[in-house]
């Protein structure tokens, strides 16, 4: 069963934006922060985002600062992540997470997405 959906994914330049989206889809509502995390070939999985369930908190690795931002409605069971200046590094399969394991900002989440392929040309 799948739970968190996500989309938005696609072949891109550099320099070009994309955003993408992610739905909860086990309901309409949500309590609980909202990220992204990606996966480039031959590395480990690294965080890139995260947003506070009322939309008002977030939190970026440093290599996404000023270019991505992450959005939601307060309670909102969608999110978006939009990708602005986008550089061949950002090439990943980027993952829709849900559920912290801890307190904000957390870093560990229990519910995955299935993955939507990012590629930046150069």
């Amino acid at each position: 069963q799948v739970q968190l959906v996500e989309s938005g994914g696609g072949l891109v330049q550099t320099g070009d934006s994309l955003r993408l989206s992610c739905v909860d889809s086990r309901r309409t509502f949500s309590f609980s922060a909202m990220g992204w995390f990606r996966q480039a070939p031959g590395k480990e999985r690294e965080f890139v985002a995260a947003i506070f369930w009322t939309g008002t908190n977030t939190n970026y690795a440093d290599s996404v600062k000023g270019r991505f931002t992450i959005t939601r409605a307060s309670a909102g069971n969608t999110m978006y992540l939009q990708m602005s200046n986008l550089k061949p590094e950002d090439t990943a399969v980027y993952y829709c997470v849900t559920e912290p394991r801890d307190s904000w900002p957390s870093y560990e989440y229990a519910v995955w997405g299935q993955g939507t392929q990012v590629t930046v040309s150069s």
